[in-house]
């Protein structure tokens, strides 16, 4: 904190004059009617010089009473009750009051806006130590006990705390030890009025603004306090900070200067504004902060927002905002504002949400509600490259998430070595038939890359009925099976106790599950028999070669090879000739194939048979192994 005086008191009183005095006096007279007989202070019936001493005891005594039971709180500045300044410059909470002797404390959280250096009070807390807490936030907004509930002109009386609400603010009047409290708070200012009898006692920011430290609550995080110096603003004018700003001084605000001292709220206004731009709202909320105190002294600045041009009251956000957003204006209208810090993670990387989030053959994207509305763009026309996906605002964080498939929504699906790439855009709602259009053109692509699945090798005995393995490859999860059935049908499985006789037809069939057939295909490359439990051992017989059936073979048939995640064969069963035990061993090679216009099928077509350039990767094909025995 800079700690800044508002006035020093004892010291200036060779600059009170007799006029200002003698002022003071008929300002009291008229409000007070003193009747003109009492004499014994007219300053038009004593000497000056018997005047002066007598004179200002008076008026010492009229404004150190001023500040005696108000304590404000404005945009990042605490003006206590003795008419000290201090700034803010975390983001932390502090104790504005506390009570020991009944265990109330009043609290108050500064957050930043649109510069990460400058904080303003955002929300204030009424701890009453065994009762509910009563929160005071933005957009009048009001929690009791971690629960909404909804004010209005009348007092509503929670747990002896009268609670109203106005165009204005809110106010909550309670009792500390038999003496009145009055807080308000309209989102930007909080005033705290104490009627307390003198010699009553109490710490935090209101008693002494310089006592940071002290009033700082420990259990608050230390990243609140976190330092960050943004670029000077060089639209700052400080001689137009200065005029802005000493208009407290002025009319019409000068009637109530003998009542509050103007001194604190210029200086507490030009420290800010010397600082943050005039946005917002902001030179009127010093200026609204002054006549509010003003009112709290009975003095009423009348249709001060007229001659300040002013709005009255201030335009308040329609929809509550988010945690790391403030109410502010956006192209001249009011609304949801992303505060500094939360929006810098993303603005400094020029991005309007965060990184695509990938998994499995999904994506999702989520940008951020007030950076749209910040950059002009209504959510509402935006959606993928197919216009029926459109994304989903959540009512609460105000974030926008689009999420699509590998077949959906317009995805394109292309690959890049051993990788699958999903790519899709949000894109600006075509507006070619609209005679105006007032959205700028958008255009953000975002994708996903996955590794290439792999098949992994499987072996198992055909006196299993099936064998299912899970497998993992990259971000790939899915599972495989292998079965052998005696009908077309795949019926009738294959088991211990089933009797396969020689030339009788069999028909095997490899499955996989958890692959997505828009993008991936299983092919069977090659399958052949041996004698012996080695694939490279031999005898060796050829069922399947290049994809496609043995022609010499008549008995073998191939069936949606490359069609989709599963295929299957069938062939009338045989032994090896001369070979004891007649044990035969089938193997299979396969391969997974990524699907680009519908090359994974094997071209099989008689005599004219030539492979065809397959899209899948050569280096580690599957080997899948079944065995008979008699």
């Amino acid at each position: 904190m800079s700690i800044k005086r508002g006035r020093q008191r004892a010291r200036d009183t060779t600059v009170i004059s007799t006029n200002t005095l003698s002022r003071i006096f008929r300002e009291k007279e008229k409000h007070h009617h003193l009747h003109s007989s009492s004499c014994l202070l007219r300053p038009d019936l004593i000497s000056s010089n018997m005047l002066r001493p007598l004179l200002f005891l008076f008026a010492v005594s009229e404004l150190t009473g001023v500040h005696g039971n108000l304590c404000t709180v404005t945009g990042p500045s605490v003006i206590d009750i003795s008419g000290n300044v201090n700034s803010v410059s975390d983001r932390c909470e502090y104790t504005l009051l506390q009570d020991q002797s009944t265990g109330f404390t009043l609290k108050a959280n500064f957050l930043e806006r649109r510069r990460r250096d400058v904080s303003f009070v955002d929300s204030l807390t009424l701890d009453f130590s065994e009762d509910d807490d009563i929160q005071l936030l933005q957009g009048q907004m009001v929690m009791v006990g971690g629960s909404p509930v909804t004010l209005s002109g009348l007092v509503q009386t929670f747990n002896g705390v009268g609670l109203s609400k106005d165009q204005t603010g809110v106010t909550a009047d309670f009792s500390l030890n038999g003496s009145s409290v009055s807080v308000f708070f309209d989102g930007t200012t909080a005033h705290i009025y104490m009627d307390v009898p003198v010699g009553y006692t109490f710490t935090g920011l209101c008693a002494d603004s310089s006592s940071s430290s002290s009033s700082r609550l420990s259990s608050d995080s230390s990243s609140c306090q976190e330092v960050y110096e943004d670029p000077a603003d060089d639209t700052i004018d400080p001689d137009s900070v200065i005029a802005q700003c000493g208009v407290l001084s002025a009319a019409p605000f000068s009637s109530c200067n003998i009542y509050v001292d103007p001194e604190p709220y210029i200086l507490a206004c030009r420290n800010t504004l010397n600082k943050y731009p005039a946005v917002d709202g902001l030179r009127c909320q010093f200026l609204k902060a002054y006549a509010k105190a003003c009112q709290k002294r009975q003095s009423t600045v009348q249709n001060w927002w007229t001659a300040a041009k002013c709005h009255h009251p201030e335009p308040i956000c329609q929809d509550k905002c988010s945690d790391h957003e403030f109410c502010g204006d956006i192209h001249g209208n009011t609304d949801c504002r992303c505060r500094a810090i939360y929006a810098s993670q993303y603005t400094e990387q020029n991005r309007l949400g965060g990184p695509t989030v990938c998994k499995d053959n999904t994506a999702s994207l989520t940008l951020v509600g007030c950076l749209l509305k910040e950059n002009g763009i209504d959510y509402n026309h935006l959606h993928l490259n197919d216009k029926t996906c459109t994304g989903v605002m959540d009512p609460e964080s105000h974030m926008l998430e689009f999420s699509f498939s590998s077949d959906s929504c317009g995805t394109e699906v292309m690959t890049n070595n051993s990788q699958v790439i999903f790519t899709n855009a949000v894109v600006t709602r075509d507006s070619s038939s609209d005679l105006i259009t007032r959205q700028d053109k958008v255009y953000i692509e975002f994708s996903c890359s996955h590794p290439a699945p792999e098949l992994q090798n499987v072996a198992f005995n055909i006196l299993d009925n099936s064998v299912e393995v899970v497998l993992e490859s990259g971000e790939w999860h899915y599972n495989l099976t292998m079965k052998a059935y005696s009908d077309a049908a795949q019926t009738q499985l294959l088991g211990p106790k089933s009797d396969v006789r020689l030339n009788q037809k069999i028909w095997i069939v490899l499955e996989t599950n958890g692959l997505d057939a828009e993008v991936v295909s299983v092919v069977t490359d090659s399958c052949w028999a041996t004698s012996g439990n080695s694939p490279s051992s031999s005898p060796r017989y050829d069922l399947i070669t290049d994809g496609c059936a043995n022609a010499e073979d008549g008995t073998v048939q191939v069936m949606g090879n490359g069609e989709g995640t599963s295929n299957s064969f069938s062939f009338n069963m045989f032994e090896f000739s001369g070979k004891e035990p007649s044990e035969v061993y089938l193997h299979c090679q396969l391969q997974l194939c990524l699907n680009k216009n519908n090359i994974c099928e094997p071209g099989c077509s008689g005599s004219a048979r030539r492979r065809r350039s397959l899209r899948y990767r050569r280096g580690a094909p599957a080997l899948i192994s079944m065995v008979w025995t008699p």
